[in-house]
């Protein structure tokens, strides 16, 4: 777990997120899938402005 934003490095999903899924219903999982999708969208550029700075 990342402790600056309490999210999963690998799945980015919040710990209440990971531990509801199994019971959740399809519409909730689809909701956290969205949810992570928008995560990973925002989390891109943050990324590879990190890399490009390392290169130097």
């Amino acid at each position: 777990m990342d402790g600056r934003n309490g999210l999963c490095q690998g799945c980015l999903r919040t710990i209440d997120e990971i531990t509801a899924w199994s019971r959740l219903d399809d519409a909730g999982q689809q909701h956290i899938l969205a949810n992570v999708a928008r995560r990973r969208r925002e989390q891109a550029p943050q990324e590879s402005d990190t890399r490009s700075s390392n290169t130097t």
